[in-house]
């Protein structure tokens, strides 16, 4: 077919204009694009499919010296124009195959230009689309490869690559805005902006379907503000005026009833945008439907408060009620209540549920036909769910009966166990309502947990009054054993008092016999004036004070009574240097060995407690062996880790442990049992008290540790203490050697305080002859009103338990906090006070245990004084 006749003139370059400004919605005059289309190298031309033959519609200056044609020669042509007897009839056929099929191609051409050259031309055709889908124009470049063409093979995908970016250009520039509605649909954002000043409001068509609105309704401010919940209009007005007064970012979530009556939940967020000027111009923002996450929100929370309440409340009735007022608050419902259905007379009884404010309770017993024909589905089991009743098959006859009862909306949930209806959980509402999945899986969680709740609170009652009447059976029986126990438990505490006591009465008495009996001679032979026989007499009083003494510290120690000082020990260096003292004490028929690593853990004790115990270990071994034998001391550190080792008395972690083990005559099972026990002993009359190992015993558990006997007859014994490992360093032992004898005291205030006369009197004359000056008072409080009358002292010497409501720590601690830097020394029978053990003493306070030798204390309190103690 040959081209038509062409218009050369300067209109047909006007309607050329014309069209490709239509075909490329652009203004060619100013749009950079077209510029570029027309000034690029490439020869670009576009054919109008819509006209008849396809003709071309725009062609650039490139194609236009490419082809030798003028535009108007070029313009109305269909390009068959430019082929010629060269022209491959193939390629001319796929060109005509894409054109017909609408689809892309890309293909060399032999074509020619107006003087005739021949010359080979890359063509690259794409179909264009408009907005409907409807082909609008094909875009086609060309390319000049007659010299390139085996040596730029790659310049083809760049040709395809332009055309498509260009194509995709077009395409996106028609599409934008569509497909952003589209985007914000998919992603339920609705966008929104209002001028501040005018307060107009700018909506997209996704906004308005998010708030129900006719998107061919124009929807105004007012409209928007008219939709928001009356509850929640000042929190977004205030939200807004935040926004334009402050800058702050909007973001709020407000509830909105939409045209059609339903209610939503609506996150809004903006950013205040300024004009030139800097002042507030308009918000701009985008708006989210959360409905279904704070559903999903509210109703878990309301589980939650549910679990809580099934677990604190213990009365059904009461359990019941306010499984109805969560799920009425929840799903903001005028009525909830559980109900027992009466199958044969069609009825259910209500003994209390929960109303809404200006809702009437239905408690009482209700005929289900008077409201209509839905029991015949509660019967088979079936949850009863209507949203209008006015408009339901069951219920639109007696719908007015309904509404008088608030109740047009209705849930009725059968609530079932083992197979049988044993209660309904129901819903109502006044108003129509929509009932939603969610809501009714929460309705059907809630039922089903509260009657399970209900049940367990019965079935607990009926257990409690079984065991009620069970435990009077059993108190009754148990009264009579629990008689019988306590009789033989007495006859046992009396049996061990009675030992206990007869064993003290039996050594103080003959203490105090040769005590008295040395005071009553010293008196005979001053008064006769033989003074030459008194200090014989004077020895045997001082050596049984010192047995009674102790003999009362054996006796505090099993108690656990005694006064402890502890500190940090190196127990191996201590037993290093007791070595030489035991092997003299038990003799040289005793072969000591002390087996020891070299670091040994220290442990917080009272050095001359532990003395005493290792050295009365070392005996009792001695006693065993008396024949010889060997004595080993073992030191070990040890990490206690099940607490059968050592028992639950004892807390787990690491220990040192100290061993006495003799190859002695050993003992039995029923001697280990009793070895502990006071006044126990199985050496002949006369050759010992029976407190050794209780004294130990009672030191040893006093400083949170455990002593154990492992022994066998005719083997021998092993004695280990574990004593807890202290987290410090332990300081050097002193030796004899390291002691240096006191000096001559210096002169000081001293203030004593005890309630006994006779000790004051006899502190007082032992410290008047060191040379210290002193004053004395009975109780704390006198004693404190002396020392605040008396700067100059600068030792506080006082009992521990004192009368008239203030004790000796209580007397310390308040002068001390007067005076810090005033020393203390406590001198007590025992630990009256609990703070005076556990190395809970401050720094400057000392204790000194009763009785004690008065050129003792005297040394003490030189010692002290010097800061040598």
């Amino acid at each position: 077919m040959s081209p038509p006749s062409v218009d050369g003139s300067p209109k047909a370059e006007r309607d050329a204009e014309r069209i490709a400004s239509e075909v490329l919605g652009l203004e060619s005059s100013n749009d950079p694009f077209v510029a570029a289309v027309r000034a690029t190298r490439m020869p670009m031309i576009i054919t109008d499919p819509r006209q008849n033959d396809n003709p071309v519609v725009f062609a650039n200056d490139s194609f236009c010296r490419l082809t030798g044609y003028a535009r108007s020669e070029i313009l109305g042509r269909n390009c068959r124009f430019l082929q010629g007897p060269e022209t491959d009839p193939e390629t001319i056929r796929r060109i005509h195959d894409a054109v017909a099929s609408v689809e892309p191609i890309e293909v060399d051409i032999r074509n020619h230009r107006k003087d005739g050259q021949p010359f080979w031309n890359r063509l690259l055709l794409a179909p264009v689309f408009d907005a409907d889908g409807k082909l609008a124009y094909f875009f086609a470049s060309q390319v000049d490869v007659t010299l390139e063409r085996e040596q730029l093979e790659d310049l083809q995908s760049d040709n395809a690559a332009l055309t498509a970016e260009l194509t995709a250009r077009l395409h996106v520039d028609r599409e934008r805005e569509r497909e952003l509605d589209l985007a914000m649909r998919a992603g339920g954002l609705g966008a929104w902006s209002v001028d501040v000043r005018s307060r107009t409001l700018v909506a997209s068509d996704a906004y308005k379907t998010l708030m129900s609105w006719p998107a061919n309704k124009v929807f105004t401010y007012e409209d928007r503000q008219g939709l928001i919940h009356p509850d929640d209009r000042d929190a977004v007005r205030a939200q807004s005026d935040a926004t334009i007064g402050r800058g702050a970012d909007y973001h709020i979530n407000h509830r909105v009833i939409t045209p059609t009556g339903s209610t939503r939940w609506m996150e809004a967020r903006g950013i205040l945008i300024h004009d030139a000027a800097g002042n507030p111009l308009r918000i701009a923002g985008v708006t989210t439907d959360i409905t279904e996450r704070v559903r999903a929100e509210r109703l878990r929370s309301a589980l939650m408060e549910l679990a809580d309440a099934l677990r604190d409340t213990a009365d059904p009735d009461e359990l019941t009620h306010t499984a109805c007022e969560i799920s009425g608050r929840t799903l903001e419902v005028d009525r909830v209540g559980f109900g027992v259905v009466d199958r044969p007379t069609e009825t259910i009884t209500i003994q209390r549920d929960w109303n809404a404010p200006g809702i009437q309770s239905l408690a009482g017993t209700l005929n289900f036909r008077d409201y209509g024909s839905y029991i015949e589905d509660l019967k088979r089991g079936e949850t009863v769910v209507f949203d209008d009743a006015r408009i339901d098959l069951r219920t639109r006859d007696t719908a007015g009966a309904l509404e008088a009862i608030s109740a047009l909306a209705v849930v009725n949930m059968p609530l079932r166990d083992q197979g049988e209806t044993v209660a309904l959980f129901y819903a109502n509402n006044a108003t129509p309502r929509i009932w939603l999945d969610d809501e009714l899986q929460f309705m059907r969680d809630v039922g089903e947990r509260t009657l399970a709740a209900r049940e367990r609170r019965r079935a607990e009652r009926h257990l409690a009054k079984l065991a009620t009447s069970l435990e009077r059976t059993v108190e009754q029986r148990t009264a009579e054993l629990m008689a019988s126990e306590a009789a033989l438990r007495q006859a046992q505490k009396m049996e061990a008092v009675g030992q206990l006591t007869g064993g003290i009465a039996h050594d103080f008495n003959n203490l105090l016999t040769a005590i008295s009996g040395s005071l009553e001679m010293m008196a005979k032979r001053i008064a006769e004036g033989r003074f030459e026989d008194t200090e014989r007499f004077v020895s045997v009083a001082q050596t049984a004070t010192e047995r009674a003494t102790s003999l009362t510290h054996r006796l505090l120690a099993f108690s656990r009574r005694q006064t402890l000082e502890p500190k940090a020990t190196d127990v191996l260096a201590l037993a290093q240097g007791m070595e030489e003292l035991i092997q003299r004490t038990v003799g040289p028929a005793i072969k000591l060995e002390t087996v020891a690593s070299n670091q040994i853990w220290p442990v917080l004790v009272d050095t001359s407690q532990l003395e005493n115990a290792l050295l009365n270990l070392c005996i009792n071994a001695r006693d065993a062996m008396p024949d010889g034998g060997d004595l080993t001391l073992s030191i070990a550190n040890v990490t206690v880790t099940d607490e059968t080792v050592l028992g639950p008395e004892c807390a787990l972690g690491d220990y040192v442990r100290l061993c006495v083990a003799d190859k002695g005559v050993g003992m039995s099972e029923e001697t280990i049992a009793r070895a502990f026990d006071p006044f126990f002993t199985t050496k002949p009359l006369g050759q010992g008290t029976g407190l050794g190992l209780s004294m130990i015993y009672g030191f040893v558990r006093q400083s949170s540790g455990q002593i154990d006997i492992s022994s066998c007859v005719g083997e021998g014994t092993t004695v280990c203490i574990h004593l807890p490992r202290f987290r410090g360093v332990a300081p050097e032992v002193a030796t004899e050697a390291d002691e240096q004898p006191l000096q001559q005291a210096r002169r000081a205030m001293v203030v004593i305080v005890d309630d006994e006369a006779p000790i004051r009197m006899l502190a007082a004359e032992a410290l008047s002859e060191a040379g210290f000056d002193f004053v004395a008072a009975e109780d704390g409080r006198s004693g404190l009103a002396l020392l605040n009358a008396t700067p100059s002292a600068e030792l506080l010497i006082t009992d521990v338990g004192l009368p008239g409501g203030m004790n000796g720590r209580q007397l310390a601690d308040a002068a001390r906090a007067r005076r810090p830097d005033l020393k203390v020394l406590f001198i007590t029978g025992y630990a009256e006070s609990a703070v005076l053990t556990g190395g809970d003493l401050d720094d400057g306070m000392y204790i000194m245990t009763k009785p004690f030798e008065l050129k003792a204390l005297a040394r003490r309190v030189a010692s002290i004084l010097d800061g040598k103690s």
